[in-house]
């Protein structure tokens, strides 16, 4: 059974950085993960995403590259992103998300963490 429970969220004013953490359990270490959000009203984002299979591949949404950084940590099968420089457009639910082994499009998305609400003050 894969759970996935994300930590970290919370306020900041813009500028400012938070951390994201998600503690999976379950076999993850081969399965690519990823952070999506989604605004109110707005459709899911995907935010950043890291190949499974041992690749340290990763890929960022153009609107948050050279802010938020994705890595992950095996030993402690937790995943992370950084984010630095928020804008109140970051303001969203977070969720940290297991696809399939090695790379998935989004739809192959299938196991979900809960959220985890941030939220950018100007």
């Amino acid at each position: 059974q894969v759970q996935l429970v994300e930590s970290g969220g919370g306020s900041a004013q813009a500028g400012g950085s938070l951390r994201l953490s998600c503690a999976a359990s379950g076999l993850t270490s081969s399965y690519c993960m990823g952070w999506f959000r989604q605004a109110p009203g707005k459709e899911r984002e995907k935010v950043a995403t890291i190949d499974g299979d041992g690749s340290t591949r990763v890929s960022h949404a153009d609107s948050v590259k050279g802010r938020f950084t994705i890595s992950k940590d095996k030993a402690k099968n937790t995943l992370y992103l950084q984010m630095n420089n928020l804008k109140p457009e970051d303001t969203a639910v977070y969720y940290c998300a297991r696809g399939l082994e090695g790379w998935a499009y989004e739809y192959e998305y299938n196991y979900w963490g809960q959220g985890t609400q941030v939220t950018v003050s100007s």
